[in-house]
């Protein structure tokens, strides 16, 4: 092995990273330079690519955590010729491949976004559950790594408990992670705000643990190729760097391991920029060139990737030859394409809780979708994911041939896995906990809207009639926060987000419906802890007309030239229904309800639409169990929202829903108030 080229690459990658934050005037250049080592190595002898087929399903994959490190993915992918000299040098410009933290785009070489700690290499584990769960499907020949790389950041961030434990506890052999430990973190030197250990830690929940200097060429290979032979557990390879190895000052004095090194231009420092370039044996005056000798050694790296993934592909080639069958449900799962499934066939009950509707379907579709994973933060006899569970089993250490994750209390942790199983691909993630708790998540719902992913979130416990648990456990404003994210745009120019609250068990089926078909965005289900009173069917079949939930909205009761128009989402319906039939008998009123579950998909309609559901010139009336911004705009300027301004109380529903104001009877009255007005 010829070291010198090995370390002549990784100074090219160092210098790439100085460079690229140099001219940016903005990023983070001593921690790229203190990983180059190990990612050079990675990616010059382990990591198995096509470099001609980027997004080969079965390649290895590539999470990072610390997404201020962009710089290093950035160089190290110049080198493998998936970025251009144009792309680095226009680092954290408008328009540039290139972006302050990396954003998923797999044709590159990036696999997830990334900047919020933590999260990158929770989404790392995930991508590795969903390898487990295809591998127990298909085959052994399924046996590709998934890396993670993490800062002290990303070890310190409370996710990375729930993420440690649940890989440790499935032995996720197929995951290696190299925790580049430098002893500074952004404002500090990492001993002001820990004296944990780590590696004790990690051990402790079930990973295999190697230390080793970061910077060792022939220590670092020594540890991925132990991380690759071990067939038990996780690896975690503790990489001990220097933060801004190569740089010096303008005497040519070294100037590693300072703190201010990690998040500014080292122009900026007591390092001197040019005098750095050169002692890492780089032109000054072209910053952005790749070495002569790096560029021929990576051309022979690319050869070698492409023959080797070819030897792979005629391997996968022979088994599909053997088992077409198998590879027909493969590249169905990898399509993202749904068998056919007949939602109106799922029996309900008369007047269940939504949340017992949705385990209907969830047993439904354990049945006859193979390839989801349902996960519930210790909570699936509660939020009915158990309805699946029932028709499945756990993801086991060692089998995988189950289909539901038991997480255990760990919210946003199993959020962040979902948009790694999602990611990965071939396999569709569901995650369930009380609505309160979405709280827990929202970091991860973020990164599910950013990266386009569609995980589906299952929220019950939906309002005020948790009742007796009290207000820690009741969602006052949780869906106006949800909400929020039908209102902004993915860089796809789609709402974000689609949050659905079914009115009742049949609105509940095509809301899985529009979930499950949902392929470009996250969609939450939001579902009720009490029994709801079933939506009359005007005319034949319930399910026909909850259809037009499909449309965001639809009228569930409908009177030509309405007095008023009532509107309302979830159990609020039933109780609007409740109001019309006293209003009717006792004020002769001409009343037409709405049921909007979705108000983001309503506003995707034509105006023509939308009018004929809230037609302009009749009073609206909105009922909702939090606060009232969630319907105003439906509502109008001249409308009234009765919903609530302050936290629920511990006390049974029923009791809550009379003091509350959410009675037939007491929203008769707050109409007939609002009318007279």
């Amino acid at each position: 092995m010829n070291k010198e080229i090995n370390l002549q690459s990784a100074d090219n990658i160092r210098a790439l990273a100085v460079a690229m934050v140099e001219k940016a005037n903005s990023g983070h250049p001593g921690g790229p330079m203190g990983g180059a080592d190990f990612m050079h190595i990675l990616y010059s002898e382990f990591f198995n690519f096509d470099p001609s087929d980027m997004t080969w399903p079965f390649r290895d994959r590539f999470f990072m955590d610390a997404g201020h490190l962009s710089t290093l993915m950035y160089a190290q992918y110049y080198l493998l010729g998936n970025y251009s000299k144009d792309d680095v040098s226009n680092f954290r410009q408008w328009g540039s491949n290139t972006p302050g933290h990396p954003e998923v785009d797999v044709a590159r070489g990036i696999e997830n976004t990334s900047g919020p700690l933590g999260q990158g290499h929770t989404m790392g584990i995930g991508a590795a559950i969903a390898s487990k769960f295809l591998q127990a499907r298909f085959g052994d020949w399924m046996n590709h790594k998934v890396y993670g790389f993490i800062s002290d950041g990303g070890v310190q961030e409370e996710i990375s408990q729930g993420a440690g434990r649940i890989a440790g506890h499935l032995g996720l052999n197929n995951f290696i992670m190299f925790y580049d430990s430098n002893d500074v973190q952004l404002s500090t030197m990492t001993d002001e705000v820990t004296t944990e250990d780590t590696e004790m830690k990690y051990k402790a929940w079930g990973w295999k643990v190697i230390t080793i200097d970061g910077h060792d060429h022939d220590a670092i290979r020594k540890a991925l190729t132990e991380a690759n032979a071990e067939t038990e557990k996780p690896t975690l390879i503790i990489g001990k760097t220097i933060m801004g190895k190569g740089c010096v000052t303008a005497d040519g004095s070294m100037f590693e391991g300072h703190c201010e090194l990690h998040g500014q231009p080292i122009g900026h420092t007591g390092a001197d920029y040019e005098k750095t370039l050169l002692n890492l044996g780089v032109n000054p005056s072209e910053p952005f060139e790749i070495l002569p000798e790096v560029k021929a050694f990576y051309s022979d790296i690319l050869e070698k990737k492409k023959a080797d993934a070819k030897v792979k592909k005629s391997e996968i080639d022979a088994w599909r030859k053997e088992h077409s069958e198998l590879a027909d449900k493969l590249d169905l799962f990898l399509s993202g394409e749904l068998p056919a499934l007949d939602f109106g066939s799922v029996v309900h009950k008369d007047g269940l809780a939504t949340r017992a509707a949705s385990s209907n379907v969830l047993a439904y579709l354990a049945e006859n979708v193979e390839n989801m994973i349902v996960s519930s933060a210790d909570l699936s006899n509660s939020d009915k994911t158990d309805g699946f569970l029932k028709k499945s089993k756990a993801l086991k250490k060692g089998d995988f041939s189950g289909a539901f994750l038991q997480a255990g209390v760990a919210e946003l942790t199993m959020a962040s896995i979902a948009n790694g199983i999602a990611l990965h691909g071939g396999v569709i993630p569901v995650v369930a906990t009380f609505f309160v708790f979405s709280d827990y998540m929202k970091p991860a719902i973020r990164l599910s809207c950013i990266q386009e992913l569609p995980v589906k979130f299952v929220w019950t416990h939906d309002a005020f009639r948790v009742g007796e648990d009290g207000p820690t456990h009741q969602p006052i404003e949780q869906e106006a926060q949800i909400r929020l994210l039908e209102k902004l745009k993915n860089h796809s120019g789609d709402s974000s987000f689609v949050a659905l609250r079914p009115a009742d068990s049949q609105e509940t089926s095509v809301a899985w419906k529009m979930a499950m078909e949902n392929k470009k965005t996250p969609t939450g289900l939001i579902l009720s802890r009490q029994g709801i009173k079933d939506v009359p069917a005007k005319s034949g079949s319930r399910y026909a007309e909850a259809l037009g939930a499909e449309k965001g909205g639809y009228l569930v009761k409908e009177t030509p030239n309405p007095d008023v128009v009532f509107v309302a989402n979830g159990s609020e319906v039933s109780t609007l229904i409740e109001a019309a039939e006293l209003l009717e008998e006792k004020q002769d009123l001409k009343i037409s309800i709405a049921s909007i579950p979705s108000e983001g998909v309503f506003r995707l309609q034509s105006k023509a639409y939308q009018t004929s559901v809230i037609p302009e010139g009749v009073p609206v009336f909105g009922l909702t169990a939090g606060l009232p911004v969630n319907l105003e705009a439906l509502v109008g300027e001249n409308g009234k929202v009765f919903g609530l301004d302050h936290f629920g109380y511990s006390a049974p529903a029923k009791v809550l829903d009379d003091k509350f104001g959410f009675t037939g009877e007491k929203v008769y009255h707050e109409v007939l108030d609002f009318l007279n007005k």
